[in-house]
């Protein structure tokens, strides 16, 4: 006989303690913690049940009576991540606050470089994150469109977020990786880039580099793409 299937669960509706029996040793905040520091320590990679159970001190089987599934961890340590976003009262300048979140988010990545691998709608609705997005929603008060139109701005703003600093963690670590530096590196590349424009095969490609737009600022290209998302949802006219 087949056995029944899974029923679906989010681990928020769930109490974290039933009111009977003795106190439980360890609370949620304190196995996010602890995958946390794992994870910002050695990589996402290195949390596992039996990891987080050995930072805490307990056996690997008393864990899933606090955090029935892996999925569960690794909500618990987006929901409490998100916890460091400050939330702050918006100014009315809807562009202003929106680019400050994207900043705030932009650091926090980089502080937890593993984030943007868990970033998804299935971990999105958490009780911190559920804090965030209202606030985000808050700072577009002053914008005259649906709620429906401000949720799409917000997925869209963090979207590219999520992007640009997956990106940027990628060049960190594969400059890490290299056996010589980060200028020799760009030297040989821009000089092989350099003869094949040369060769005349690629006209587009020679024009553009001809305009030579000087050192490209980071910080300059991350605000450029984040008022790009915004000024598709200004009003017009």
């Amino acid at each position: 006989m087949a056995g029944r299937a899974a029923v679906p669960e989010v681990i928020w509706a769930r109490p974290e303690r039933t009111g009977r029996g003795p106190r439980p040793a360890y609370t949620r905040a304190d196995i996010a913690a602890a995958a946390v520091r794992i994870a910002d320590a050695e990589g996402l990679d290195a949390v596992s049940m039996r990891h987080v159970a050995a930072e805490l001190g307990c056996g690997t089987m008393s864990l899933y009576n606090y955090v029935p599934r892996k999925e569960d961890l690794y909500e618990l340590m987006v929901d409490a991540v998100s916890g460091e976003h400050e939330l702050w009262e918006p100014g009315g300048d809807w562009r202003a606050d929106m680019l400050r979140v994207g900043r705030q988010t932009r650091e926090l990545m980089h502080r937890h470089p593993w984030l943007p691998r868990l970033m998804s709608p299935v971990y999105g609705f958490s009780p911190n994150a559920l804090r965030y997005l209202e606030h985000c929603l808050a700072c577009l008060d002053p914008l005259d469109m649906t709620y429906g139109m401000k949720m799409q701005l917000v997925g869209m703003l963090n979207g590219v977020v999520t992007m640009y600093v997956a990106s940027e963690l990628a060049t960190a670590e594969r400059t890490r990786s290299l056996p010589w530096s980060e200028e020799q590196e760009n030297a040989a590349r821009i000089g092989y880039l350099g003869s094949q424009v040369a060769t005349g095969a690629y006209p587009r490609m020679a024009a553009a580099f001809s305009e030579d737009p000087g050192p490209i600022d980071p910080e300059a290209v991350f605000r450029f793409a984040l008022e790009r998302v915004l000024d598709a949802f200004a009003p017009k006219g």
